[in-house]
């Protein structure tokens, strides 16, 4: 096995779910702002949804770096992605100045999906807590 198919499924794993954790540490250590971009965004019920979001992040993303059952987590936060892009990133919708910005995002978390789904079929690969 060369290293590339050695190392390349846990560096994918890893940057994958870096994003995640990342947000979600965001999320908790920023709670009251995020909590007010989420209900900027008309999100009904934001004191029940920003701590689903923090675990599905935090636990998702750690689940995805680890390993452990990344399949599962990776599937998560794919499904994750669909609301969160189709609310936050709505590049349709937005003034003509912040269009691209949002299309950037928009496109990026449609690649992210990709990723995941990738991991959804094929696994987590080598160093792997559980596959």
């Amino acid at each position: 096995m060369n290293a590339l198919n050695r190392y390349g499924p846990l560096v994918g794993r890893v940057l994958l779910g870096l994003i995640f954790v990342i947000a979600g540490v965001g999320k908790m250590t920023g709670y009251a702002g995020t909590m007010g971009y989420m209900a900027s965004h008309g999100l009904p019920m934001a004191q029940l949804l920003l701590p689903l979001t923090i675990l599905v992040e935090v636990g998702g993303g750690l689940m995805l770096i680890l390993g452990w059952n990344a399949r599962f987590g990776a599937g998560v936060l794919f499904l994750f992605v669909i609301p969160t892009t189709l609310v936050f990133h709505n590049f349709w919708a937005v003034p003509a100045d912040q269009m691209q910005n949002q299309m950037t995002h928009f496109l990026k978390n449609v690649a992210i999906m990709g990723g995941m789904l990738y991991v959804v079929v094929f696994g987590s690969g080598p160093f792997s807590l559980k596959k």
